[in-house]
């Protein structure tokens, strides 16, 4: 039994408020065990690159190389494990992305294999296929062009 549990005015207490009455050196992080949390957490990451958009029309701005201040924001979903409190490490999702900003920062992204028709779309889609094998947890990606612009990509 938890020291939450034993203590006097817990009864107090809604089953689903989470009261933390704990005493120092408890190892229980999480007392609610049976409360089931499911999150959605979110880190975001950006690059300056250009490129060319080869399938639109000849007289089209976008057909001409230009260049942006991409930014892309990568989801996890899932339920909170009850031993730790958390669903990932935000440094878990950094470590599986870095090397993909690595390789996209100024550089001109229809050079990079897999990426000759960069769209946001196809960007989204080339960054969940990298991303998702080191990072099973992944629920979307959101890619922002411009700070009106956005693709959003869920792995369908």
């Amino acid at each position: 039994m938890s020291t939450w549990e034993k203590g006097p005015d817990c009864a107090t207490f809604n089953s689903a408020y989470l009261a933390y009455n704990l005493s120092p050196g408890d190892s229980q992080v999480f007392p609610h065990r049976d409360i089931a949390m499911i999150v959605s957490l979110s880190k975001s990451f950006h690059f300056e690159a250009a490129h060319d958009l080869p399938t639109f029309p000849v007289d089209h701005k976008c057909r001409r190389l230009h260049g942006h201040s991409f930014r892309f924001d990568v989801h996890v979903e899932g339920d909170v494990d009850p031993a730790k409190g958390y669903l990932i490490d935000y440094g878990d999702i950094k470590k599986a992305v870095d090397p993909l900003v690595k390789q996209l920062d100024h550089y001109y992204l229809n050079e990079i294999e897999g990426l000759s028709n960069p769209t946001s779309e196809m960007i989204a889609v080339w960054l969940w296929n990298k991303i998702k094998p080191s990072l099973p947890l992944l629920s979307r990606i959101v890619v922002h062009e411009t700070c009106t612009s956005m693709c959003e990509y869920r792995g369908k």
